[in-house]
């Protein structure tokens, strides 16, 4: 079995979050990964929600990293 590439783990780590997320009426997109920042977008309710930030370092971020170690920081495009 191949081991499962960076931007894998990290669409899994978003899978976990997105259920939350998707409630408030938003998503979260993996745009792309970089000098271990993985760099995402939040789209719909909370692509303009004064929250978004705490949601991503709170709550995404917090996952991300847990099952992603190599990845050191989420950053909102």
């Amino acid at each position: 079995m191949a081991t499962a590439t960076v931007e894998e783990r990290i669409e899994a780590a978003l899978d976990r979050i997105r259920p939350a997320i998707r409630r408030d009426g938003g998503d979260v997109w993996l745009i792309k990964v970089e000098d271990g920042v993985a760099y995402v977008q939040m789209i719909g309710a909370c692509g303009g929600c004064p929250a978004s930030n705490a949601t991503l370092k709170g709550g995404i971020e917090a996952v991300v990293r847990e099952d992603v170690p190599e990845i050191r920081a989420v950053e909102q495009v």
